[in-house]
């Protein structure tokens, strides 16, 4: 698949470790045609080592394109191997963890975020990567790693990672990481967003496609967001937590075109039959039936009787064997309306957080000037 066949990533969900799997992803697609989709971030090592098993790890029905596949890692050939065994899957782009905050792969690992503080590396991982693929290669990054937060800094690792690599995009969530101790979680709220350095960085590299990310969680503010300039949109746990209200307004309000018009009992039909068709085929009984219901339960988001169904869905585990058996069991206490309608329509909000983004940024960027070639 190319691409270059659908429609540009104006909006696309963010990777979620245990979260954008097959399961979510499946979900996503039948509520929005042109969300582009993430991967879980996938470290190099687990797909080089599980070569015998790739289709676990690696394989998505092919109505999830557009699809990104996201990895992580720190040892070059790995990732170049890793990168040439996910040729065959079909990805419509190779992205590059340079962002995740957690303390088991920017600690122990010395990999994603911590990668920041060394951009000569990730030009070479990118080079390696896009070398043994044949589709475009992007970095998710933050905008800086503890006291490594300025702009400048920022700049710098864009400009060595563009100029010696052929790496054009970039997904910048807009908050430092802190690798202090503190969780990921914690590293979603704690640090302060900083739209103004994405927003510089549109004035200082306009030949890179660049991406926002962090803070998002309407559509509302997707549609600000990318009317100020930004070349896409990337939502992560609001996408999650509520994909009726946030991805069902994706393809009419961001792309302009007629949404995929499904309810949710008819999502809902739809994804058992996917669920049942894949439970148990890893072994050991995995997928179970509470890692396949796991990413339905946002469907009822903020909507009546919602708590009441979850407390059904998980006392149904007890005797439910297939998820046909435990929808029949506990969507009778949805109302119907509930189930049969449409999203609630778009209302305007008050609170625009790009409208005087302009104003805000920093001093331009100043790249460095090429060194003088010595004289023979």
């Amino acid at each position: 698949m190319v691409a270059a066949e659908y429609h540009p990533p104006w909006f696309s969900i963010a990777p979620m470790m245990e979260l954008t799997n097959n399961h979510y992803r499946t979900i996503a697609r039948l509520i929005s045609k042109h969300a582009w989709l993430y991967t879980e971030m996938l470290a190099a090592e687990t797909i080089v080592y599980q070569k015998d098993n790739l289709d676990r790890f690696l394989a998505f029905p092919s109505d999830q394109h557009p699809i990104v596949l996201q990895i992580g890692g720190n040892h070059l050939e790995n990732l170049a191997t890793a990168a040439k065994l996910a040729r065959s899957y079909g990805y419509d782009e190779i992205n590059f963890n340079c962002g995740c905050p957690s303390p088991k792969v920017a600690g122990e690992a010395c990999f994603s975020v911590s990668l920041m503080l060394d951009p000569e590396f990730v030009a070479k991982a990118m080079s390696v990567i896009a070398a043994n693929s044949d589709v475009p290669v992007s970095v998710k990054c933050r905008i800086g790693v503890d006291n490594h937060d300025s702009y400048n800094e920022l700049c710098n690792f864009i400009y060595k990672v563009s100029s010696m690599s052929p790496t054009r995009h970039f997904i910048i969530h807009s908050r430092k990481a802190l690798l202090n101790g503190i969780s990921p979680a914690e590293n979603r709220r704690i640090p302060p967003l900083r739209y103004e350095y994405f927003y510089a960085l549109l004035r200082d590299f306009p030949d890179l496609r660049l991406t926002i990310n962090g803070g998002i969680t309407t559509i509302e503010a997707v549609n600000a967001a990318l009317k100020a300039g930004a070349h896409g949109v990337m939502m992560g746990r609001a996408a999650y937590n509520n994909p009726w209200q946030t991805l069902g307004h994706v393809d009419a309000a961001v792309y302009g075109v007629p949404g995929k018009g499904m309810t949710r009992r008819q999502i809902l039909e739809a994804y058992q039959q996917y669920a049942d068709s894949v439970m148990g085929t890893w072994g050991c009984n995995k997928p179970s039936l509470r890692d396949l219901a796991k990413p339905m339960l946002g469907l009822f988001h903020s909507e009546p009787r919602c708590g009441l169904w979850k407390r059904h869905v998980d006392a149904a585990f007890s005797d439910c064997k297939t998820m046909k058996s435990l929808l029949e069991k506990t969507l009778p206490v949805m109302p119907d309306y509930v189930l049969d309608k449409a999203p609630m329509p778009l209302t305007p909000s008050s609170k625009d957080s790009f409208t005087s983004i302009h104003d805000l940024l920093p001093a331009p960027y100043a790249a460095p000037a090429p060194k003088p070639e010595m004289a023979l």
